[in-house]
């Protein structure tokens, strides 16, 4: 039996407050088989965005997490932020839910790709450079060349959550975590996303966590649900 690329284990998760300590995660378990998606399904509020900012070691320090959480032979938990700090974004990455609020409005989508690839690979400029755009491409950019120079809010939606898409996969990663990455978006381009996210899993052999409250969304890219 191949062995799951993600395994977590009773993973609790709890916040302090003025009223005492809050559980807002209590004793997860779940398995994110190789090249396969996974759907941690639940309504908002549930506690599905705390899990997923557990596992790479992004909670406030007002967090207390336990379990464990198993990646390709380690515990993301157990080794501490500096562990965590090297596989995320590299090994492990995240898509997160507003395209938005998730890019600096100052500086062009380009820029910031590059400098996700410029941290993850090893490479001249000019390399790193070349890199965003077959990035642009990958995820079906038009004109990636053009619009690398483009600002957040010259872009719509969908093409903001294609660049966080390609900010993602500048670390060459094995595992992605996308947060209700469709949910700002109309239904079109929500049929395109997802169909994006199905192509990478299967060109890339990557393992999806996929969070969502949306039932047609886990019709239409889940292998397991959760």
């Amino acid at each position: 039996m191949t062995e799951p690329r993600l395994a977590v284990g009773g993973l609790a998760v709890t916040f302090k407050s003025v009223d005492g300590p809050v559980a807002a995660v209590r004793g997860i378990n779940l398995e994110v088989a190789r090249a396969k998606t996974l759907a941690l399904v639940g309504e908002s509020g549930c506690g599905k965005s705390a899990t997923a900012l557990a596992l790479l070691g992004l909670l406030p320090r007002s967090a207390t997490v336990g379990g464990s959480a198993i990646f390709e032979g380690s515990d993301l938990l157990a080794h501490g932020g500096r562990f965590a700090r090297t596989v995320r974004g590299g090994r492990v990455a995240m898509v997160f839910q507003d395209p938005q609020t998730s890019l600096n409005p100052y500086h062009s989508v380009g820029r910031q790709v590059y400098e996700a690839v410029r941290l993850h690979r090893a490479g001249s400029a000019s390399a790193a450079r070349t890199r965003v755009i077959e990035l642009f491409r990958e995820v079906g950019i038009p004109d990636p060349e053009g619009r690398v120079h483009a600002y957040p809010h010259q872009m719509s939606g969908g093409l903001r959550q294609r660049v966080l898409i390609a900010m993602a996969l500048a670390g060459d990663p094995e595992l992605v975590i996308a947060d209700e990455p469709t949910t700002a978006l109309d239904v079109t381009v929500q049929a395109q996303i997802l169909a994006l996210f199905r192509r990478l899993a299967e060109t890339r052999g990557l393992s999806l966590l996929l969070i969502t409250h949306d039932l047609g969304v886990v019709a239409e890219l889940a292998d397991e649900v959760a």
